[in-house]
Order: structure tokens, then sequence, then C-alpha cells
């Protein structure tokens, strides 16, 4: 009998470790169970140029967790609405902004916000023309941004410049048909400051210049899916995907923020 009462101790710690394995194991397959299969299965992305670091990565682990192929294009907005509006082919538009989906809005059959452009005004390290207000870019100093024509980051400097009453002072230097080659430019000298995306700004050569006024020229990006698509229920599955923790985890690590983040 005291045998049994110093046996039933561990008999029960064992049953009890046993369960929760059998639980971790049974969570395991539901999640893994919850990732559709979706081998033989395609989708066609247009997605902006500016994008490409974060978004190639976040449809490389769908295609990993699901089967699905996803093929990307990746062009300026001007190139992809062209592509959408003539060839009558493709599943999703990542656009860099809500204003890039107007031209395509025939082809657009719904839209998820995912995460935050934010536009700011980067300069050499140190600020050496201290650079503080949007006025500011109109001292003579050399400016760089985006072709207005073909990137949401243009639009949104052209703005900037309208609304502060800069238009005909700014010394725009050149413009650029894809936002990270703003940066470029500025780290090697081409020009003092550059209005750019946040995510853009790497290295140790550049800064953001802190301006005040420059929060309500924030973008959303958008996710569009078209109704050109060929595998509604397959892009259905992709549109979850872009919405979960995983994606959105991705989107972080390369300097982006959720819409929904404070």
């Amino acid at each position: 009998m005291r045998k049994l009462k110093k046996v039933l101790p561990f008999l029960m710690v064992m049953l009890l470790m046993l369960g929760m394995t059998a639980c971790g194991t049974g969570e395991q397959d539901a999640e893994q169970e919850d990732a559709a299969d979706l081998t033989g299965k395609s989708l066609m992305v247009y997605c902006g140029a500016g994008l490409k670091e974060p978004f190639q990565e976040i449809a490389s682990a769908f295609q990993v967790k699901t089967g699905c192929e996803v093929n990307v294009n990746f062009a300026n907005a001007a190139q992809i609405q062209t592509q959408i509006n003539e060839s009558g082919e493709g599943d999703m538009f990542v656009a860099g902004s809500a204003e890039e989906l107007e031209p395509v809005s025939d082809k657009v059959s719904r839209s998820v916000d995912l995460v935050k452009h934010i536009p700011v005004i980067a300069v050499p390290k140190g600020n050496p023309d201290n650079i503080t207000s949007i006025e500011d870019l109109a001292s003579g100093i050399g400016v760089v941004t985006g072709d207005p024509e073909a990137t949401p980051i243009g639009k949104i400097a052209m703005k900037m410049f309208a609304d502060a009453g800069i238009s005909g002072s700014v010394n725009i230097l050149a413009t650029t048909t894809t936002a990270p080659q703003l940066t470029t430019a500025l780290e090697a000298g081409e020009a003092d400051a550059a209005i750019v995306l946040k995510e853009n700004v790497k290295g140790d050569q550049v800064e953001i210049a802190e301006v005040e006024g420059i929060d309500k020229y924030i973008k959303v990006i958008p996710a569009a899916s078209l109704n050109t698509t060929q595998g509604d229920e397959t892009l259905k599955i992709f549109e979850e995907f872009l919405k979960s923790e995983e994606a959105m985890s991705i989107w972080q690590d390369f300097g982006y923020e959720a819409v929904n983040a404070e």
C-alpha cells in the first residue's frame, strides 16, 4: 500500500505530461491543417517597385506555406496601370497608395489596406543645411524627388511643395522612377535633400530631418484584388495571408507600420 502511495504521484505527473504533449501535437496538427494546400495553383501579382524587398519575402513565405506559385511583376505605378488595362490579366495589384488604383478602378473588385507609406525628408548625416520645415527646401539647396507621373512619392512631393507655396522655388535636381533610387542619390552626394519614404532611409550617411506638418501626407498601401483573376478562391486565401501576423511581421522588419498601429 505504501509503495502504491509513492507511485501514484509519479504516475499522475507522467499522465499530465503526456496530456500536454498530446495537446501540443494536436495544436501543431491543427495549424498545419489550417494552411491550405494550393499545390498546382498560381497567382499573378502586380506590385510597386518600391515594395519589392518586403513583398517578395511575403510572396515566398506564402508559396512555402501553401504550395501556391506567386509570380510578382514589379514596376512603377504607371507601367503597372498600363499593363493591367491593356492585358486584362492578373489577380492583384499592391499599390503605393489608394490613388494609384484610380486608373484601374474598373478592374478592382475589392481592396484591403495593409501598411503605411510614410513620407519624410531625408538629408545627409548631421542635417548640414538645417532642414526643419518643408519651406526650407526652397532655400536654394539641391533636392531630388520621385517622378510625379510614375511614383506615389513623386506625387506626394509635388503636393507638399504646392501646399507650402514653394512649387516654383524648389531646386529639383532630378526625379526618379522608383523610391529607393532617391536615397541612393543622396548617399552619393548628388543632392542635399530628398523627399522619400521612411522605409527607404537606410545607411549610416543619411538621416530623417525632424519636420513638422509632414504627417498629413502619410498614405496607405492597399492590396487590390482584380476582377480579371482566374482563381478567386486562391486569391481570397492569399488576401487572408496578407493580413496575418506572419505577413505583418515581414513588413515591420523592413520598417513599415501596420495601418492600425498607433
